[in-house]
């Protein structure tokens, strides 16, 4: 038995430029998660290493990308509304290109904290496997128990090292 698989754009288009991670496609008639217009927006600015993890993931998961780059008003902003611990500059939010991004699987349900830690689960496997060391905000410390944070950020990760 053969099974078939198209495209559910209706643009004209060459099947071989179909892998990038934004095009749109199908998998036995299910449509594939893709970045939209505002996720595509905040990671524009994003170190390209976290970038790829990222395009990866969106493979296999429907997440949101709600912020990549912070100027100094939009992180001193978060840093008054207690949403995170440092001002300008000293976020990895705050470097060009951007070293940290906030994700929310999609749709948002802030209250379904583990659609949060399963979409974390999936986005540091992937890292791993590309050798890339991220470091999440449910676990800043990264040994594996959220239980001893004091501050979670459950959206938030961070690549680790140089560029």
């Amino acid at each position: 038995m053969a099974l078939s698989v198209s495209c559910t754009s209706s643009r004209p288009h060459n099947h071989k430029k179909l892998r990038g991670p934004h095009s749109p496609r199908s998998f036995l008639g299910v449509k594939m998660p893709q970045f939209g217009a505002r996720s595509l927006e905040a990671l524009e600015y994003v170190e390209p290493r976290l970038r790829l993890v990222l395009d990866e993931a969106i493979r296999f998961w429907d997440f949101s990308v709600l912020e990549g780059f912070r100027g100094p008003e939009r992180q001193d902003e978060l840093f008054t509304q207690g949403a995170t611990k440092v001002r300008w500059p000293n976020s990895a939010h705050n470097s060009l290109p951007s070293r940290a991004v906030d994700i929310a699987p999609y749709p948002i349900d802030w209250e379904d904290t583990e659609r949060f830690v399963q979409l974390a689960g999936a986005i540091l496997t992937i890292a791993r496997q590309f050798g890339i060391e991220l470091r999440w905000g449910g676990d800043w410390d990264r040994d594996g128990r959220m239980s001893d944070e004091r501050f979670r950020d459950l959206v938030h990760f961070e690549i680790m090292g140089e560029s």
